[in-house]
């Protein structure tokens, strides 16, 4: 496993990444070498049969020669084949998931992505695994098309609407990764960023124990501030004044506010949980209709959470 990257490729982190960075390589200095034998060739007979100031003779009678065009099609050949065998094994490995690994359901939404775990356990933006584990991802989308790359892991992989698409990855050592989405999918597109991290199993069955209950402990109000956070609502919308994809929500509680296409609302419990839930359906006038809806990624009490939390800004 590659952990210093190199001009072309980061680290390599996953248990593929050392036959894919091979194969790769092989491809770069095979094109180099051949490369390099054209252009050689090309300046070579420029200088050597350029015109002179002699008398023109007419070419000689050559046909061919069966020994060079043998030559430039067998290997070529050999390469050709060498490379799709070499690639078909690395691609078998990449797509035939193993029996014993763990299955983890992506959804990817503008723009942000969605974990959520056999456990019953939901992340936001932050995928959690433990190392030395193969894990399976069951990647759909709820609006259009996203791509799901992870540079490190050697992983890419369309992720759709309406049906499912299928990658996985083992990552054997404790780390953070980078995550992004690698098809425009909006103009958020370049804010869809998350993370991989790798824990030891024992962090991650602790891991799992607390992110169940997150929050149990915490007022209303505060675990709604944690939230507000850990499910990116803070890339949307601000709670200091400032004009974002979405209203500011600083003193906004209880207050009307002017819709799209004419009409009031007021911004109290049903409003909020409204527009979390169905956000298309009460547009602030001014802003575009781009909020996802967060029908069963929130609880209600996540709801409840949030909704307080609202209430408290000033």
């Amino acid at each position: 496993m590659d952990t210093t990257g190199s001009l072309f490729l980061p680290p390599g982190s996953s248990t593929i990444s050392s036959e894919f960075d091979a194969l790769f390589y092989f491809l770069v200095y095979a094109s180099i070498v051949f490369l390099g034998i054209v252009v050689f060739s090309i300046v070579l007979f420029s200088l050597r049969y350029r015109k002179r100031g002699v008398e023109e003779t007419p070419t000689p009678g050559i046909s061919h020669s069966t020994k060079l065009e043998i030559t430039w099609s067998i290997v070529p050949t050999i390469l050709v084949m060498i490379v799709f065998v070499w690639g078909f094994r690395i691609y078998m490995k990449m797509n035939v998931v193993p029996r014993d690994a763990m299955e983890i359901k992506v959804t990817g939404q503008k723009w942000f992505w969605t974990f959520d775990y056999p456990e019953g356990a939901n992340t936001l933006n932050e995928l959690v695994v433990p190392a030395g584990k193969p894990v399976k991802l069951l990647m759909s989308s709820r609006d259009v098309i996203h791509s799901f790359f992870v540079p490190d892991f050697r992983i890419k992989m369309d992720v759709l609407p309406n049906r499912y698409t299928v990658t996985w990855f083992e990552a054997p050592e404790i780390g953070e990764h980078n995550l992004f989405c690698t098809e425009f999918c909006g103009k958020g597109h370049s804010e869809m960023i998350g993370r991989v991290r790798v824990v030891s199993e024992r962090e991650y069955a602790e891991w799992l124990e607390t992110s169940g209950a997150g929050g149990e402990e915490l007022p209303p109000d505060q675990y709604g501030a944690a939230l507000f956070v850990a499910k990116a609502c803070n890339t949307c919308h601000s709670v200091e004044g400032k004009r974002l994809v979405g209203p500011a929500l600083n003193g906004v509680f209880g207050k009307p506010v002017m819709l799209t296409g004419g009409g009031e609302a007021t911004v109290d419990e049903n409003y909020v949980r409204e527009s979390i839930l169905e956000p298309q359906a009460s547009i602030v006038a001014g802003y575009e209709p781009v909020m996802p809806t967060y029908q069963g990624i929130l609880k209600d009490r996540q709801i409840d959470a949030l909704i307080a939390y609202i209430k408290s800004l000033k």
